[in-house]
């Protein structure tokens, strides 16, 4: 995002689970930390009260209903996956993710992007992916993710973790590593802002 000043975004998407999710809120507000989140459809029908919280701390923006590639889907699919999330989140109590949006896996094209913004929708990518999803059964630690976010630190970063757990370890090292993350930021200058905030810095 582009500002000079010293803030970075620190987002979280939710898709399949929420194992770190009662983690990662409470964390936040007792730091008084704002975020941002982008949930899937799916996972505001299953967790409406995490969904309720999230929009307390920032907004909550839409991640598509099951988290397909939608550069391997039609424009219909993608337009019904938009409406359907954004009718579970409302429903939910996260309030109108639009305008934002955060493509699967990342995966975008000139025309999956154009239907995404013709609904209505802003993507909101990042600059730094975390990698705590790897799990430790990927080669991560709590001490490697909070080092991967903090190095690459500079103003206007955005930076993706996860709610959820590793599907074959279990651990949630997005959650654990949080609280370090936090106080490193905070030790060298930086404050913390959502991405609405940052869009119009």
């Amino acid at each position: 995002m582009p500002t000079s000043r010293k803030v970075v975004a620190l987002t979280f998407d939710g898709g399949a689970g929420s194992q770190g999710a009662a983690s990662v809120l409470a964390t936040l507000r007792t730091q008084g930390v704002p975020a941002s989140f982008f949930v899937t459809g799916a996972f505001a029908s299953a967790h409406p009260s995490t969904v309720r919280q999230m929009a307390a701390i920032g907004p909550v923006g839409n991640h598509t209903w099951s988290h397909p590639d939608l550069t391997t889907v039609s424009d219909a699919t993608i337009r019904q996956q938009l409406s359907t999330t954004r009718s579970a989140i409302q429903a939910a109590g996260g309030g109108d993710p639009r305008p934002w949006f955060r493509f699967p896996y990342g995966a975008n094209d000139a025309r999956t992007l154009a239907t995404v913004n013709a609904d209505g929708y802003a993507a909101i990518g990042w600059t730094t992916d975390s990698l705590g999803w790897k799990g430790t059964s990927g080669g991560l630690t709590v001490a490697k993710v909070v080092d991967r976010v903090l190095s690459a630190r500079t103003p206007g970063q955005v930076v993706l973790m996860h709610v959820g757990a590793n599907p074959d370890d279990g651990t949630t090292l997005d959650a654990d590593a949080l609280p370090r993350v936090i106080a490193g930021y905070r030790q060298a200058g930086y404050g913390f802002t959502t991405v609405d905030a940052l869009r119009g810095g």
